[in-house]
């Protein structure tokens, strides 16, 4: 027990992400509530939920869980594995134990400022970057965890950035933000995204790509960012990119949810 408890603690304060399985009604499995089970990223697991199909199913759904940062409550019955209820089945609460996503803003302009508030409320560790002393400063930007006002390229390069770091590139211009780009690609972050219509991103990418940066790393970057609502405002631009986000880092599709039933068609 203090293994598995150490091994969350180090998750939680940066290490390694792990899943941690808890049981939380036994069901026809006759499972003890409460039981425990850590899942690494290797499949590796320690511990146990009390039974050896049980941990194999949770394991498995464990991949998905890395990808989608999830939290959720599964039901494991006759049938396999659900994320909706199902009467009797044991039910398992899943959850990523991880340090707290990070939401890095190259640039404190009007959108900039935007996102800082969004990020801070959707509980992101929040960085700006701008190396301006006019716009990077804490009047300006109340909401964030962290500001720099500095070059961009040698604070890029120092900043950290992981699979649970979000990156967003809204600069005064595409000078800076082609260079923010630069030192920000190939370093494994888990959303990378730069503002711009088509015609100025494409040129963008393709100086990069005639620089020798890897094709598939350029593919990786979201530019134009953010999702088609007709943005027009700072605020509602900043809410399209923080939707992308969001989706990305959920695994979402995002299509449209509306739905009636033939009833309510009639």
């Amino acid at each position: 027990m203090l293994e598995l408890t150490q091994r969350l603690l180090k998750a939680a304060e940066g290490g390694d992400p792990v899943v941690l399985a808890s049981v939380l009604e036994g069901g026809p499995r006759q499972i003890q509530a409460g039981t425990r089970m850590l899942v690494e990223r290797d499949g590796s697991r320690q511990g146990t939920l009390g039974e050896a199909a049980l941990d194999e199913v949770i394991a498995a759904y464990a991949v998905e869980a890395f990808r989608r940062h999830s939290a959720a409550t599964v039901y494991v019955g006759e049938g396999g594995l659900s994320e909706r209820a199902i009467a009797g089945a044991t039910s398992v609460y899943i959850e990523v134990v991880e340090s707290k996503p990070v939401f890095l803003v190259v640039g404190a302009g009007h959108i900039g400022r935007c996102l800082s508030k969004l990020a801070d409320f959707l509980d992101f560790h929040v960085a700006v970057l701008d190396d301006r002393e006019d716009f990077a400063n804490a009047e300006q930007l109340p909401e964030a965890d962290e500001i720099l006002c500095e070059d961009y390229a040698p604070a890029l390069d120092r900043f950290p950035i992981d699979a649970n770091t979000t990156v967003v590139l809204v600069t005064r211009g595409h000078k800076q933000d082609e260079l923010s780009l630069r030192h920000c690609l190939g370093r494994g972050a888990g959303y990378l995204g730069m503002i711009g219509s088509k015609r100025r991103t494409a040129t963008v990418l393709q100086h990069l790509l005639d620089e020798g940066f890897a094709e598939e790393e350029i593919a990786r970057v979201r530019t134009p960012i953010g999702l088609d609502i007709g943005a027009e405002t700072p605020e509602e631009i900043a809410i399209s990119i923080v939707a992308e986000v969001i989706m990305l880092r959920r695994q979402g599709s995002g299509d449209v949810m509306y739905w009636r039933g033939s009833a309510a068609r009639n």
